[in-house]
């Protein structure tokens, strides 16, 4: 019983984190168009998401190097 406490638990982080980083990385989508800081929102959206996926990770890193660049 213990380990289906843990799993429901760990898979509603899961959901959690999941929606509310894609609730925030679709606001940022959306302010491309819209009025709105995009460039910051974004990032913020995809490091939610970073805590959960390997991808949103992954692109988080791509984002960063090249903010990075740009800004030397």
């Amino acid at each position: 019983m213990n380990a289906f406490v843990s799993k429901t638990i760990k898979q509603s982080k899961k959901l959690v984190i999941s929606v509310i980083g894609f609730t925030v990385l679709l606001i940022g989508l959306a302010m491309v168009v819209l009025p709105g800081p995009a460039f910051i929102v974004i990032p913020i959206g995809l490091g939610i998401l970073a805590a959960e996926f390997v991808w949103a990770r992954k692109i988080l890193e791509k984002v960063r190097n090249k903010f990075q660049k740009r800004k030397k």
